[in-house]
């Protein structure tokens, strides 16, 4: 996929979006000093560009009862096996992340159980007994410190000059 130039205005919507999905565009348009037709156009130009990928509701996973969250790493067998299984991944619904990494294992899973009987019936009944997984390795979360959206600096600025601040 290439990249898509964003300029200072793109960034600045994006910057707003990420923080309020439901902002409405002649807010954003007041805040950017542009129409709301121009927000709009935009917007529909860095969804077609790739650069959105849409919006969605979040749903807080301990308000439906969600009270484990853990993290798998996964070791496989054989290294080319893992889009067989990664297809078996996809169709147990408590795993919500997937993931190739470096390290030892090949994949890291994030998923949420209702509770420790539940992580134990999933990773015994489950994903272990998925062929060419060869290990694993889970650590429960005991408290999410926080979670963010990615990061859209709202003008752009030369890499040169990120101090490494998180200003």
């Amino acid at each position: 996929m290439t990249q898509y130039n964003l300029d200072a205005i793109d960034r600045k919507i994006l910057s707003f979006l990420v923080n309020n999905a439901r902002m409405p565009f002649l807010e954003i348009a007041r805040e950017c000093g542009v129409s709301g037709a121009a927000i709009h156009q935009r917007v529909k130009k860095l969804e077609l560009n790739g650069v959105i990928s849409g919006s969605r509701l979040l749903v807080k996973p301990q308000a439906i009862g969600l009270n484990v969250c853990a993290f798998i790493s996964v070791s496989l067998s054989e290294a080319n096996k893992y889009p067989e299984v990664i297809a078996s991944l996809k169709h147990i619904p408590e795993i919500v992340e997937c993931h190739f990494v470096t390290g030892k294992a090949s994949l890291l899973l994030k998923l949420y159980c209702y509770d420790n009987d539940h992580l134990m019936d999933i990773l015994l009944n489950t994903i272990q007994k998925i062929p060419n997984i060869q290990s694993t390795d889970t650590m429960i979360s005991l408290n999410e410190a926080f979670e963010r959206q990615v990061w859209v600096k709202d003008a752009p600025r030369d890499s040169s000059s990120f101090s490494g601040s998180g200003e």
